[in-house]
């Protein structure tokens, strides 16, 4: 055991000494999905944010990954697997959920070498589990090399008792693992029981093409018992063809018996997939004269601004000139950041203004309610428009305050037809299924609003359904009230659905002070009455908030009744609610607590943490614990994932505010089910607040 833990130590100088000019030569995808050679992790990182998805494996074990680089120095691992015949059955395959962490301790220096450290399958049933700390090191420009040290399946090759024992002897057993219903830490396996040397070295043949090499510590021991691996050999090798930063292709051949393959595309979240934007240019800020003409009565000036705001895809809803000032409160429909809304407001006031007018008091609002007042000053406007750095210079000029809560300026007639609708092809999917990677539905769906005030509106979705797998989903055990694992029995019934028709109300009834109702069919489940009030300054990080449901749940047919259960004497109705935290932190990252009860009846809290950045992009983790057991929870435990949200002007160019909302996680379970009500107010009213405002005022000219 000494001997092994000088050789450790030996083989991690060796690194140190070694001098090397490190190149911007970034780490490959392994087959796990993560920066790493080929099955085993190298020390090196990511760049920051990006996220690779990476499709992967070989005959008897393939593998999809989602790897987000969170911080310059963390990552996290979602990954969804199949195992063939893993439970000793010809033909039960398993599908397995895990998670990952990978930590670099120290980055690359000219004579240090990056090290890291990492929990595979942490979080899960525990088919991958297994932990490591590694150094890799850049020996030339076209050469690096990783040593490591392995635990868990990482300790099965060549394994020996572990170093860490001369700490603590109880490290050198590794317990029994006890899958369970999978989904919870098994923090007594970290870093126990034997330990095993990996390592491996990459060679850039040019700019596109890698080869790699290594040697590892996995033997595949249970694969190899059942006879759905082969594992001649230790050694694996790869080569791997990146010709630019958008992908990566990979074989390999593996443990002398096995040939793989894999492909990688990485995204860019601070980026965008479109260089430039294709929607119109705004109007040229129009500078103001020596000569004056006649003015034009208030009322010619409030038309001839609505009209030119809603060339832009931008709602007056009222306007009020008083001396040299001019308040004004829109909707923007169309920009995703209020700032570029903002932006193209003040551009046309410069020219629909008289020349008397100096002050731009700008409302932006949402759902009719107030978001903030914003004021720019006009010859501020005419003076920095095409100078360098004109985004900065204005932001430092213009004040963001609180809105009152009053009634607005002298009311426009409307501009807009109140009434809303459209028809688009949909495919809803189900991912990750412990038996099945992929069920959903297709069809046609139609969407309407009816604005009857600008914050009161009725708002619903139908669905014509043309096809559908969903009906052999499988039922969970869970005594728990079904309130969520039956929702592949919603619409099974007939071809035509409601997935959710309501009427939402919105006030605000005080300083910094917002409230919705919401009454009706709220979502695919349930129907019944919502209402929240959020207190959020329109300067602060923080908010609270709170909310009250009462609901029952609907017939399955997805009409207008509700579902009669006759072994619980009638309709299943509950009352729900939470109470909110939301903290904006200064560093991209936004945190998100809710304790209360849930549709279970169950009690607890979700926690999220989300990292979004300025051009819309979104990309977080949650998890739900309550009083409900792990073992009455059913298969994962407790509910967790990973929550995205894709803007769509990112990936087309164009203006828009629609976006995508991914959620990579289990299955849908009852325990920690929260209602799935539209328009809650967090998201509504931060957008036009001072945080969201400086941190998308890049986009104030465009």
């Amino acid at each position: 055991m000494k001997r092994s833990l000088r050789i450790s130590i030996l083989a991690f100088c060796v690194f140190d000494a070694t001098h090397a000019v490190a190149e911007d030569w970034r780490s490959g995808y392994s087959l796990y999905g993560t920066p790493g050679l080929i099955e085993m992790p190298s020390a090196f990182s990511r760049p920051d944010a990006e996220i690779g998805v990476t499709l992967g494996g070989f005959e008897n074990q393939q593998r999809a990954s989602f790897n987000f680089q969170v911080t310059p120095r963390l990552s996290g691992t979602f990954r969804y697997s199949r195992f063939a015949e893993f439970t000793g059955q010809d033909t039960d395959d398993l599908y397995d959920r895990s998670f990952d962490f990978h930590y670099q301790l120290l980055t690359e220096g000219s004579l240090r070498p990056a090290v890291a450290i990492g929990l595979r399958d942490f979080l899960g049933t525990g088919n991958y589990s297994g932990e490591y700390l590694v150094a890799s090191k850049t020996l030339s420009p076209r050469l690096r090399a990783t040593v490591g040290l392995g635990w868990g399946r990482l300790g099965t090759e060549g394994g020996f008792e572990n170093p860490l024992g001369v700490f603590d002897e109880t490290l050198n057993q590794r317990p029994p693992l006890d899958f369970g219903d999978g989904g919870t830490p098994s923090f007594d396996q970290f870093f126990r029981g034997d330990a095993a040397f990996f390592g491996g070295a990459e060679w850039r043949i040019s700019d596109s093409w890698t080869a790699t090499a290594e040697y590892s510590s996995d033997a595949y021991a249970r694969e190899t018992s059942l006879g759905v691996v082969e594992r001649e050999t230790p050694f694996n090798f790869g080569l791997s063809y990146a010709p630019g930063q958008d992908y990566i292709l990979s074989a390999y051949a593996l443990g002398g018996s096995e040939l793989g393959l894999s492909a990688t595309i990485i995204i860019d979240p601070t980026d965008r997939a479109a260089r430039s934007g294709f929607e119109a240019a705004p109007v040229p800020v129009a500078v103001r004269g020596r000569t004056s003409a006649a003015l034009p009565s208030e009322r010619a000036l409030r038309d001839a601004t609505a009209t030119a705001l809603l060339e832009e895809g931008i709602v007056l809803q009222s306007m009020d000139i008083s001396g040299r000032t001019v308040r004004v409160r829109f909707e923007n429909e169309r920009y995703r950041a209020e700032a570029q809304a903002l932006g193209r407001v003040a551009r046309v006031l410069t020219n629909t203004m008289p020349p008397s007018i100096e002050m731009f008091v700008l409302e932006p609002t949402r759902a009719g309610l107030p978001l903030s007042t914003v004021a720019i000053r006009r010859s501020d406007m005419e003076t920095l428009e095409n100078r360098p750095n004109a985004a900065a210079q204005s932001l430092a000029r213009v004040t963001v305050a609180e809105t009152g809560t009053g009634v607005g300026a002298t009311a426009v007639d409307a501009q807009a037809s109140p009434f809303e609708w459209g028809l688009s092809p949909y495919y809803a999917v189900q991912l990750f299924d412990g038996s099945d990677p992929l069920r959903g539905e297709f069809g046609l769906q139609a969407d309407l609003r009816y604005a009857l005030l600008p914050n009161l509106y009725l708002e619903g979705t139908a669905r014509y359904r043309v096809s559908e797998n969903r009906s052999d989903a499988r039922v969970s055990d869970s005594t728990l009230q079904p309130v969520r694992r039956n929702v592949a029995l919603y619409g099974e019934a007939g071809e035509v659905g409601i997935e959710d028709l309501a009427l939402h109300w919105y006030e605000r009834p005080g300083r910094s002070l917002y409230s919705r109702v919401s009454l009706g069919y709220l979502e695919k489940m349930f129907a019944g009455a919502s209402a929240e009030l959020l207190w959020k300054p329109v300067d602060s990080r923080l908010a609270l908030g709170a909310e009250l449901n009462y609901v029952v749940q609907r017939d399955y047919d997805l009409g207008f009744g509700a579902q009669d259960f006759a072994d619980l004497d009638g309709v299943y109705d509950v009352v729900t609610g939470h109470g909110s935290v939301y903290y904006d932190f200064e560093n991209d990252f936004q945190g998100r607590i809710d304790v209360g009860r849930y549709l279970a009846g169950d009690w607890g809290a979700t926690f999220a943490l989300d990292r979004e950045f300025a051009n819309g992009w979104r990309v977080g983790a949650y998890a739900t614990l309550t009083d409900v057991p792990f073992e009455d929870f059913g298969e994962g435990s407790f509910d967790k994932g990973i929550q995205l949200t894709i803007p769509l002007d990112w990936a087309l160019g164009n203006a828009t505010r629609d976006r995508t909302d991914v959620r990579l996680s289990s299955l849908s379970r009852d325990g920690g089910a929260r209602l799935n009500v539209d328009g809650r107010l967090y998201e509504t009213v931060r957008g036009g607040h001072v945080v969201a405002l400086q941190e998308s005022w890049g986009r104030f000219w465009r």
